[in-house]
């Protein structure tokens, strides 16, 4: 499976938990946690509003793309 974000690590760095970003977001724990493994992913509206309450920059959330670490070659299609 592949990571889009980096939201496990991110939490457990800042020492968050879902609870609190689902009472900050009005969401349920269980869709946290959905967001956290990767399972689903929050839209761009709660991805910034997490990033504005742990004062980082949105990006860092996020996993960079294979195609952004050169690892594959797009030219080709």
């Amino acid at each position: 499976m592949i990571k889009i974000n980096r939201l496990e690590e991110v939490f457990l760095e800042h020492n968050i938990y879902n609870r609190r970003i689902s009472e900050l977001l009005n969401v349920t724990e269980s869709t946290v946690s959905r967001w956290v493994h990767n399972k689903q992913q929050p839209d761009l509206y709660k991805l910034y509003k997490i990033a504005e309450y742990l004062k980082m920059d949105i990006r860092d959330l996020l996993h960079k793309s294979e195609w952004m670490k050169g690892e594959k070659n797009f030219d080709k299609v």
